[in-house]
């Protein structure tokens, strides 16, 4: 790689002062997360708003969750993993390897998103009806999953792509695509959903569609030599090495996203056991809302993570201190507004969705108890992200399924015997303390190694 080439790293990470590169790179990334939050929300709003069949449709989506949260396991696998990577690697000025990285990306969302695309598809009735679905909802289920499924390969590419965009000094193009295909979809989607009367099915071509247009540009973008990172002669490529470290970094978020679909399934069976199908249509709306002011949270972690990888690389322990509770800070101010929404406005968060005024009832009881706990939820996302960040796999790992595994599974059984459905609410607020409780005990530890790990200047 050439010397002007190298002169792009993103050096700055560890000169500039901590909150002005926070503010730069969080900013994009929460005006993104929160657009991707958004698109799906978008989704929903207008499928919930279908005569006659809105309240079903919106359930049948509800059933697909567990499936998407697979897939976006996957996909973070991949990509989370690889940005990951490429951060710590530009600490350590090691251009070569980091540029081996991104065919490495290309290669394994193809095969693994095809792998996935295929076996889903071919078993997608059993599969959406062992997550919950009925006789009445599945019809909506299968006609959105089958052309999602379908342009799978395609999801993986570009949020993985995306996500290196802005791990190698780019946020703001990062986030400029992301508003793209949110602005787009929203867009697209009542012309397909409405004026061309495909119902569910228009929901889903208008999000491929807007995703294929951003992976374009994104694959232009890498094919560039003037960027730190892009294609050699080959846009395909594969190291093992890489892949094992990618992947081994990756493995945190992607146990929290297949957790995620393994809770999300059986709160779908406990919901339909104890409330029928407008429950877990409740449960759907609850989920879209709460992910609003998750995702701002997650741009904060985006903002977050190339700071604190790079800066752990090159050895500044009281950087990524620095960054980290910053991040804490903001977070937890993030997810205390969304408790208040929740508890004071949240006939109004639910109105958006849905005009049946029994649906509406559920979603908004619900969303009450589910997010009592909303505000400790920020300190946890960021925490678990701080060890992902710096490579510490097996800690990421178990408290990526402390929360949804080893407490909540087991709360969303018990609870429900005794209180009903409002157990299968109340076993989130029950679960976050729990889970709070180990996350500080291993941050107070981390914080401690990062003190006696600080190099001398």
């Amino acid at each position: 790689m050439s010397t002007a080439a190298q002169g792009k790293a993103p050096l700055e990470l560890e000169t500039k002062k901590i909150s002005t590169l926070l503010k730069e790179y969080a900013v994009p990334g929460i005006i993104a997360m929160t657009a991707s939050s958004l698109y799906n929300m978008v989704d929903s709003i207008y499928i919930g708003h279908i005569k006659d069949v809105g309240a079903l449709a919106i359930s049948g989506l509800a059933v697909t969750f567990p499936v998407m949260n697979l897939g976006t396991a996957i996909g973070t696998l991949v990509g989370v993993g690889a940005s990951t990577l490429t951060s710590m690697l530009l600490g350590q000025k090691n251009y070569v390897t980091a540029n081996k990285v991104l065919p490495n990306v290309v290669t394994l969302n193809v095969v693994l998103g095809a792998l996935f695309s295929i076996l889903v598809l071919a078993f997608l009735k059993p599969v959406l009806y062992f997550f919950g679905a009925s006789d009445a909802i599945y019809p909506f289920a299968r006609d959105y999953m089958v052309i999602i499924l379908a342009g799978f390969i395609i999801s993986h590419l570009y949020f993985g792509l995306n996500a290196l965009i802005r791990a190698t000094g780019n946020p703001r193009l990062a986030m400029g695509l992301t508003l793209f295909t949110v602005i787009s979809n929203a867009i697209l989607d009542p012309i397909f959903i409405f004026g061309l009367g495909l119902g569910v099915k228009g929901a889903a071509i208008a999000t491929v569609l807007c995703q294929t247009i951003s992976l374009v540009y994104s694959l232009v973008y890498f094919s560039s030599g003037k960027n730190v990172i892009h294609f050699g002669k080959r846009i395909f490529g594969f190291s093992s090495k890489i892949a094992r470290t990618s992947l081994g970094i990756g493995l945190g978020p992607f146990l929290m996203n297949a957790a995620a679909c393994l809770v999300s399934m059986f709160i779908n069976q406990q919901l339909r056991k104890y409330g029928g199908d407008l429950a877990i249509g409740a449960y759907g709306i609850i989920n879209r809302v709460s992910f609003l002011f998750l995702m701002v949270v997650m741009g904060i972690n985006q903002g977050m993570q190339p700071i604190a990888s790079y800066n752990f690389g090159a050895g500044k322990g009281q950087r990524v201190k620095e960054v980290y509770w910053l991040s804490v800070f903001w977070a937890t101010l993030v997810t205390t507004v969304g408790f208040l929404v929740f508890e004071l406005f949240p006939g109004a968060a639910v109105s958006m969705f849905t005009n049946d005024a029994e649906l509406k009832g559920l979603a908004v009881h619900g969303m009450r108890l589910m997010n009592f706990t909303f505000p400790i939820i920020g300190f946890q996302i960021i925490s678990t992200n701080l060890f992902q960040c710096l490579g510490m796999v097996k800690k990421s790992v178990f408290l990526s399924l402390s929360r949804q595994l080893i407490f909540l599974l087991p709360a969303l059984y018990l609870l429900p015997l005794t209180f009903g459905i409002e157990g299968v609410w109340l076993s989130y607020p029950a679960s976050d303390v729990l889970a709070f409780t180990c996350t500080v005990i291993l941050i107070i530890r981390l914080i401690r190694q990062l003190e006696r790990s600080e190099k001398p200047q």
